[in-house]
């Protein structure tokens, strides 16, 4: 089964992005819905600790700029990822300059115990043991299989958002998807005879 990834709101796409542009909640409420989890995803993977942050400040952006935005379905998600991707640059630029130091005066009864709105996010173990093979790869690969996959952004796009050529974006996928499948079949064990 292929799944489209690059329209999922589909041919009601244009309506829908025209009405959330001129303020209806409903109609940004679809776009929200369709493109957060892969957002949230995607942003899991390369800084679990700020994923929910970073997915907020994103769409805080998409909310400001979206008057503005032009373009299909697309462009609308690649538009998205590249806020995503800026927010996530910016956070760590902050970081460098301002790095957080441990509190080690809280007691364990200061700690919450209820699970994390992370955990209570994710669908299934599968999605979660995806997500932290993942996290094994070196961030280019991650990243560009993230896009791909996940975002559902093409070649050319990626290259854009990463400053490089879509040759690297290739061949980083190519990489990657070796590195997957030598996590998945194990030492020793190859999936192709020879190979």
């Amino acid at each position: 089964m292929c799944v489209d990834t690059q329209h999922v709101v589909g041919d009601d796409f244009a309506a829908v992005l025209t009405a959330a542009q001129s303020g209806s909640e409903e109609h940004f409420a679809v776009l929200w819905r369709d493109a957060n989890p892969a957002l949230v995803r995607y942003l899991r993977v390369l800084v679990p600790d700020a994923a929910e942050d970073i997915a907020a400040e994103t769409w805080v952006s998409v909310v400001r700029g979206l008057p503005a935005f032009i373009g299909d379905e697309g462009a609308w998600r690649a538009w998205l990822f590249t806020t995503a991707r800026r927010r996530m640059l910016d956070q760590a630029r902050h970081l460098r300059r301002h790095p957080a130091e441990p509190l080690d005066e809280i007691g364990v009864a200061d700690v919450p115990t209820a699970p994390g709105a992370e955990q209570l996010a994710l669908d299934n173990i599968a999605t979660e043991s995806a997500i932290a093979l993942l996290g094994r790869l070196p961030e280019q690969q991650a990243n560009v299989i993230l896009l791909r996959v996940v975002a559902g952004l093409d070649t050319e796009v990626i290259a854009e958002m990463l400053g490089t050529s879509t040759g690297a974006v290739r061949v980083a996928a190519h990489r990657g998807l070796r590195k997957l499948e030598a996590m998945l079949t194990g030492p020793g064990i190859t999936s192709r005879a020879g190979v």
